[in-house]
């Protein structure tokens, strides 16, 4: 299918290729909600916080290289070199140990183009509602605690592109703790 001009349009299509890619996928949490519900809410997060286009559709493409069949070949073919670019640079190299692309995502994030800061910002407070709301079963009190506290440290280099977004996070991040603080009592 042809790209379109029209950015309503643009968004769908990107939605549908995001539905179809992670189709059968769940999240973790106890809900089990449908994974394209993560890329979806991220994107929207980006647009009703003033993020350009290219970013928005990033946001919903963000896992389809990580977690999916789909290649950056197929992004830059169906949604251009720009897309591509920033999905490529919120991607982690899965081949490396956990503990290691944490710390990278830590140690980069400030080093990231500002289109892809927004995107993994808004992908941290995607995940925060998420182990806030509905952690995966297997997650005890402590391992929430510990990606709550890491997201901090990894937001902390994606800020001064987007105050609002940035706020956002602060509003998330703190009911975050508050909740797992009064889940502790």
């Amino acid at each position: 299918m042809k790209p379109s001009t029209d950015p309503g349009a643009e968004i769908l299509r990107a939605t549908l290729f995001a539905a179809r890619a992670h189709a059968g996928q769940t999240r973790k949490g106890a809900a089990a909600e449908p994974y394209v519900n993560h890329v979806i809410e991220v994107a929207e997060i980006l647009a009703a916080h003033g993020a350009p286009l290219p970013v928005v559709l990033a946001g919903l493409l963000h896992d389809t290289v990580e977690d999916t069949e789909v290649t950056h070949a197929d992004l830059v073919a169906a949604f251009g070199a720009e897309v591509a670019g920033l999905v490529a640079e919120a991607t982690d190299d899965t081949s490396l140990p956990k503990d290691i692309r944490k710390g990278l995502q830590v140690s980069q994030a400030p080093k990231k183009s500002d289109g892809a800061k927004q995107l993994k910002l808004a992908d941290k407070i995607s995940n925060l509602v998420a182990i806030a709301e509905s952690p995966p079963a297997n997650w005890i009190h402590a391992r929430r605690v510990e990606y709550v506290g890491w997201a901090g440290r990894v937001a902390a280099g994606l800020r001064g592109v987007n105050p609002a977004l940035d706020a956002l996070f602060d509003t998330t991040y703190r009911a975050a703790m508050a909740k797992l603080s009064a889940e502790e009592s």
